[in-house]
């Protein structure tokens, strides 16, 4: 039985990075007048915003160098304020796709723009754009999500592993995560390990105990477990201490990292090699061009329309066509073909802007449960409601999505890098 873990951006923040949406916009608009200064038209745009002094006796220059406070620390989105109310000097012109990021993002303090994006694509004709027009400004947004990245990352060399997300991720399978329409495969996966000979053991052991550094699974273990029960198993005798007995017994014989986060933070959990594998689904920083930034809902109303066209630039972002370009999609459906697998999510809210992947994986035969590690707030409110609902309208049945999400008393809230090292 094999685990696949669904890495999403609070796996990011979790370690103290700050890559939510709002913190990409904070830095575009402190970068967006920074560049102010020098700049010698009376216009600014870069094709998401566009800012104009109407007084023709000033200069960018001279505003920029009065105006705004030192390099080490300005609030850009503060000052584009005081320029939007000064109406008598100044201009500010927003895209429709980028002003509503900024508007939802200010109002609830939080904005999926994939979401934004493809509601904008749906909406062309209302709101008088072409699809060429929204998808070249979903390009500058991209384009500029991943300087803000690429940044980030290259400004974090020492970057820390937090002991228990990596317990987790290698824990022991535990009898009671699997969905109840699972137990045969649960039970298959007891009797079969009977049969692994000491070297697939071995094997095993040695890929955990270099991972985890401390740990000392050994067969030593696995023989007196054996010893106590097998022939109970082989009769299907089973009880709760047969099945959560051994944790060494019950390790998932392989693991991936599902990384739909850019960063390469996932990289730091695990060595790759033939037992341990992090996939880059949507591509990384290190190859840009591999980034995807899209959408990926095909169940959606408005999708067949788009397909109905016979354009093809209606479907330029489209997620699904971009799992074309490489082999990670291809990857994920071998990994999730080959053996039962348990589903573990870290950090992702399962939105809809990726339901056509994450309907693949939360319906597939294979999957024996989904286990949700929830992000606790300060005040001790949790999200763990809400990703049980997005999980559920990426599964079409929900006698289903009630069988295999693992009930909250046995789920867990994803650990947090400690506030004193987050800004090592």
């Amino acid at each position: 039985m094999n685990r696949i873990i669904l890495i999403g951006n609070g796996f990011d923040l979790a370690h103290g990075l700050k890559t939510s949406y709002a913190d990409f916009i904070d830095w575009y608009w402190t970068r967006r007048i920074m560049g102010l200064r020098g700049h010698l038209s009376h216009i600014s745009d870069d094709g998401l915003c566009s800012l104009k002094l109407k007084n023709e006796m000033d200069v960018w220059n001279v505003w920029a160098y009065n105006c705004i406070p030192s390099y080490s620390k300005i609030d850009g989105k503060a000052i584009v304020e005081e320029i939007r109310k000064d109406t008598r000097n100044f201009s500010v012109e927003s895209t429709p796709l980028f002003q509503e990021i900024c508007y939802k993002i200010d109002t609830i303090g939080w904005a999926d723009i994939e979401e934004v994006y493809y509601k904008h694509l749906t909406r062309h004709d209302i709101l008088n754009r072409s699809a060429e027009d929204v998808n070249k400004k979903l390009d500058i947004v991209k384009s500029k999500l991943i300087e803000y990245l690429s940044a980030l990352q290259k400004g974090i060399t020492d970057r820390i592993v937090v002991p228990d997300i990596k317990w987790k991720i290698l824990s022991p399978i535990s009898k009671e995560d699997i969905a109840i329409g699972s137990m045969d495969k649960w039970r298959e996966m007891m009797k079969e390990r009977l049969e692994y000979n000491d070297n697939t053991w071995n094997h095993l052991f040695t890929t955990y105990n270099d991972n985890l550094k401390g740990s000392s699974y050994s067969l030593s273990s696995i023989k007196s477990y054996k010893s106590l029960y097998a022939d109970k198993i082989r009769s299907d005798r089973f009880d709760d201490e047969i099945e959560n007995d051994c944790k060494a017994y019950r390790l998932p014989d392989k693991i991936m990292l599902l990384n739909f986060n850019y960063t390469n933070t996932a990289d730091m959990y695990l060595q790759s090699n033939d037992l341990f594998t992090v996939n880059h689904i949507h591509g990384s920083l290190s190859n840009p061009e591999s980034v995807i930034f899209g959408y990926g809902d095909e169940r959606d109303d408005e999708y067949q329309p788009l397909m109905k066209k016979n354009d093809n630039e209606y479907l330029r972002h489209i997620k699904s066509f971009h799992y074309l370009e490489s082999s990670n999609y291809r990857n994920m459906l071998g990994f999730i073909e080959e053996a039962p697998f348990q589903i573990c999510i870290m950090g992702h809210s399962c939105g809809i802007s990726d339901r056509t992947l994450l309907k693949t994986l939360f319906e597939h035969k294979n999957c024996v449960s989904i286990k949700p590690y929830y992000h606790q707030k300060p005040d001790g409110s949790d999200d763990y409601w809400n990703i049980v609902c997005n999980i559920a309208r990426n599964i079409s049945d929900p006698s289903l999505m009630r069988d295999r999400v693992v009930i909250k008393e046995h789920c867990e809230p994803l650990s947090q890098l400690p506030q004193n090292t987050q800004n090592r």
